[in-house]
């Protein structure tokens, strides 16, 4: 094994062009494989081989995640290879990638706004019931011989769950190209008349796919109750728009290229749930948007409150919501707050993200072949 060199195997199940976690795991690889080492991806079959030029790329057909899991399991991944890292749930790995966050805490979150129908439900659901199997296997008995957290939330829901080693997490933080979220008057301009705002309207802006966990229904009673005539709320992603109709919303489906739309915007809202680290709400930041969102969002540990924008304790304090929107409401407020919002994102440059990540690997690695033991996979 050479640090200098080393042959990765990365593990995701499933495609999506517009998604954050393969957005994520191909700048990492693409770091990586820069850096000299080779990236092989071990995944299902909706990835596209062209989307993955950075090392061998292994279609692992399967009909469910617990059938991926299996499947993994069964392979010879460590044949060839240095270090195993996964970005997906699956029975044993030499690292992985927290980055979906812990279930079950996602699920005690949630039970706090769930009917005891939707309990009951929720408890017997196979996709939970086979998701938490493998986190038992992961955290509980030792699956993961580390495990990396993108935020202290995460860190904490790891130990408190499902008792997991400390001294084995390591805490690296989400990244993103900054310098590609850079925005200009022009751009502004150009892409505020496509959307038909006036100059003095405000647009907030909600990214996310899974609108209950990312508390669109929050977002819309905040804007309603603000009752301000220039307030627009722009949503990007999929959902049941019909359950979510408001005369201040409009649905903008799924965007690949959202330069143009933080640009337009004014402030980026997002009253989640549960997030382990919102890569939109970092994107948001390094356009120089002041963002709200809540504490069960990793991402508010970054936050000055009110400097780079307002945290809020719960995605149900409505109340708290509208007072963050009306803060951020004031163009001036915003103007001087920019600059400010911008350069604090610069701490979070993906190439920052890819060096941590990559000496967690080395080191991974290097344990592996001194103690001479076959990590079966």
């Amino acid at each position: 094994m050479s640090p200098e060199h080393l042959t990765i195997s990365f593990i995701r199940r499933g495609f999506s062009a517009s998604g954050g976690a393969e957005s994520y795991l191909m700048r990492l690889a693409r770091g990586i494989s820069e850096r000299g080492h080779a990236a092989n991806l071990f995944t299902s079959g909706e990835w596209p081989p062209d989307a993955w030029p950075f090392g061998k790329l292994t279609h692992v057909r399967s009909r469910s995640p617990r059938e991926f899991a299996d499947k993994i399991q069964r392979l010879q991944l460590r044949d060839g290879c240095d270090v195993v890292f996964s970005l997906e749930r699956v029975w044993s790995c030499d690292v992985y990638r927290a980055g979906d966050g812990v279930h079950q805490s996602w699920l005690a979150r949630r039970a706090k706004f769930a009917t005891p129908w939707e309990k009951v439900s929720h408890s017997f659901n196979r996709k939970h019931i086979a998701i938490l199997a493998s986190e038992r296997s992961l955290f509980a008995r030792g699956g993961a011989a580390r495990v990396v957290a993108n935020s202290e939330m995460v860190r904490r829901d790891l130990i408190e769950f499902y008792a997991y080693p400390a001294e084995k997490i390591d805490l690296v933080r989400n990244g993103i190209p900054v310098a590609a979220f850079a925005s200009s008057a022009e751009l502004r301009d150009r892409s505020r008349r496509e959307l038909k705002l006036a100059a003095d309207e405000i647009a907030a802006l909600f990214v996310g796919s899974g609108w209950e966990r990312k508390g669109l229904r929050f977002a819309i009673d905040a804007i309603e109750q603000c009752q301000d005539p220039r307030l627009r709320l722009f949503v990007v992603g999929r959902g049941n728009e019909g359950d979510f109709r408001s005369r201040s919303v409009r649905f903008l489906d799924v965007v690949t290229d959202l330069r143009s739309l933080y640009a337009a915007a004014d402030v980026f809202i997002l009253p989640t749930l549960y997030d382990p680290f919102s890569n939109a709400c970092l994107e948001a930041m390094a356009s120089g948007l002041p963002v709200i969102t809540t504490r069960a969002n990793g991402f508010a540990e970054i936050v000055t409150q009110n400097v780079h924008g307002t945290i809020v304790n719960s995605a149900a304090d409505v109340p708290a919501l509208r007072e963050a929107i009306s803060y951020w409401s004031d163009a001036e407020r915003r103007t001087a707050a920019k600059p400010l919002i911008q350069a604090h994102a610069t701490a979070f440059d993906i190439s920052e993200n890819v060096e941590r990540t990559l000496a967690i690997l080395v080191q991974a690695a290097s344990a592996e072949s001194t103690s001479g033991k076959i990590r079966k996979t």
